[in-house]
């Protein structure tokens, strides 16, 4: 009778350390199509998390138009504005995580890691810099003034 109360006790210990170690991982914000860029980011997953805005720029280092969005997002960075490139092979758990298969990717986050805009292929320099200033504060950017995604200004370079 005692070896069944500690086989019982056991398995019931298992069960419990099994749904502990399960719930400390978050599970990843879920996209329906890995051609769609992240909804949400955490923000423990980047560098410098403590700063109000993320642009995280995911690449492969096999991509020509991957090294131009980078090169061109760069310069965004500030004080108040982290800019991390999220490459391919280097970074592949976050490319995981994320389900980003398609790059170039470029998503800005808030503090929180909610995107509020994102830009699949290339973007031009105009666009990068509206998208972050109207993110930073609406209204800011007037219509038409390279804001929106229905633009393609690949020759603005």
């Amino acid at each position: 009778m005692e070896r069944v109360v500690l086989a019982v006790v056991l398995a019931a210990i298992v069960v419990v350390v099994a749904l502990v170690t399960q719930r400390r991982q978050p599970d990843p914000p879920s996209s329906s199509s890995s051609y769609v860029p992240p909804p949400q980011l955490d923000r423990t997953d980047f560098e410098r998390p403590d700063v109000p805005w993320l642009v995280a720029v995911f690449t492969s280092s096999t991509c020509s138009t991957c090294a131009e969005v980078w090169s061109k997002s760069q310069v965004l960075a500030s004080d108040q504005v982290v800019v991390q490139q999220v490459e391919a092979v280097a970074d592949k758990a976050l490319h995981q995580r994320y389900q980003v298969e398609a790059v170039p990717i470029v998503v800005i986050a808030d503090d929180r890691g909610v995107v509020v805009d994102s830009f699949l292929g290339p973007v031009s320099a105009t666009h990068l810099w509206a998208a972050l200033a109207e993110a930073r504060e609406p209204g800011s950017v007037p219509e038409g003034c390279g804001g929106g995604h229905d633009h393609d200004d690949r020759d603005e370079r």
